[in-house]
């Protein structure tokens, strides 16, 4: 097992290859210790290269209401009358902060992604 940090393309190529190639190994096995570090270097590389965004509020909405199964009706309740739900989705209105609690304890989504500008 010889593990290396991770430090160009190359590099985390080449780890994910390895990876792959013992991703199923036993947990206590010399390939399951190196498929567990593997992994954490490979994160760590990914969050410094390929970071991921927050989502926008509106799309992060309209996201929990289609797992959710939501209808505009159904906003209207959380947050008030259909027409303001209807401004809201189609970004002719802004989330107020009233909005932004209901909606992140109602939804489960982060209060941090809701108050994002858009």
């Amino acid at each position: 097992m010889e593990i290396k940090a991770i430090k160009t393309e190359i590099d985390y190529e080449n780890a994910l290859g390895r990876l792959e190639n013992i991703f199923h190994a036993d947990i206590d096995s010399t390939e399951g210790d190196e498929a567990e570090i593997l992994s954490i270097l490979i994160e760590k590389y990914e969050e410094e290269h390929y970071p991921i965004g927050m989502p926008d509020p509106i799309e992060a909405i309209k996201f929990r209401m289609e797992q959710m199964g939501l209808k505009q009706k159904d906003l209207a309740e959380i947050i008030g009358f259909k027409s303001r739900v209807s401004e809201i989705l189609n970004k002719k209105r802004k989330l107020t902060l009233d909005m932004i609690r209901k909606l992140s304890a109602s939804l489960n989504i982060p209060t941090e992604v809701l108050i994002q500008e858009y």
